[in-house]
């Protein structure tokens, strides 16, 4: 299975693949196998949204090998458009199915993130990669790191978090800054192991080592996980969520099915 065996659907002008969560594992393990890596970005609102005014965001996407859906809102308007997506593909899933993955070819992952580590205890990426080796068997770990708060203004820090990686020289890097953070830190490694696989994760990280709780299954099949992380960091992402991220979604699911006549007359 192929990266090129997938389709786009165009949303708001940003390309996400139509393919599952199972079949981007495949495509991951498969491209391992050939000696090629790649990189997986898992857009939601805030980030589709993003994309429409800030040129960097588009310059991830567009070096991104596949793009898939973190968000119900995206699947909802893909199928009001005429072009519906498979399902949600979301980085705190994708840490479990890749891992998995890879474990049964006995690979190595790299995990960046997570909180610092409190007294006699290891920080956030030591136990999320822990907990992934005890669950995910033959899952080997090249290495983790937990950057302290403001690395990336740290030239010395930012250098030494890259080396580390690189040295490791793992197959497949989770990095769980939050965006665009992580994508700038996998944009600036990304060249010196072209053989490995990179996915910015969010808060992943953090879920796997067990220092946040996801929403419960049924909030995040019915597209309210959102509320639920909103619930547990209010400070941080009420401005985001509330005033642009829920006008932006109303609006691109708004102009849905303005998009399937569209489509509609092209055919005819």
């Amino acid at each position: 299975m192929t990266i090129e065996a997938f389709d786009r659907v165009q949303l708001d002008g940003t390309g996400i693949d139509r393919i599952t969560e199972a079949e981007v594992v495949a495509v991951v393990r498969n491209a391992l196998a050939d000696g090629r890596g790649g990189r997986i970005i898992t857009p939601n609102i805030d980030i589709l949204r993003r994309a429409q005014a800030e040129p960097e965001t588009r310059r991830h996407l567009a070096d991104a090998d596949l793009i898939v859906a973190d968000g119900m809102p995206l699947i909802w308007a893909s199928k009001l458009g005429g072009t519906p997506l498979p399902e949600r593909v979301a980085g705190s899933s994708l840490i479990w199915s890749l891992s998995a993955g890879l474990g049964r070819d006995g690979r190595s992952i790299f995990v960046i993130g997570g909180a610092p580590g409190r007294r006699g205890e290891s920080d956030g990426a030591t136990r999320a990669a822990d907990r992934l080796t005890r669950e995910c068997p033959g899952l080997r770990v090249a290495g983790t790191f937990c950057p302290d708060f403001g690395f990336e203004r740290d030239p010395a820090a930012y250098a030494d978090l890259c080396t580390k990686v690189i040295d490791a020289d793992p197959d497949l890097v989770f990095v769980g800054l939050g965006f665009p953070k992580q994508e700038d830190v996998i944009a600036r490694i990304r060249p010196f192991l072209p053989r490995a696989w990179f996915v910015g994760c969010g808060a992943a990280v953090n879920f796997v080592a067990g220092d946040v709780d996801r929403a419960p299954r049924w909030m995040q099949r019915t597209g309210l996980e959102w509320a639920h992380r909103l619930g547990t960091e209010p400070r941080r992402l009420a401005g985001r969520y509330l005033r642009h991220d829920a006008p932006y979604a109303l609006r691109l699911l708004a102009r849905a099915p303005g998009q399937r006549a569209a489509n509609r007359t092209r055919v005819l």
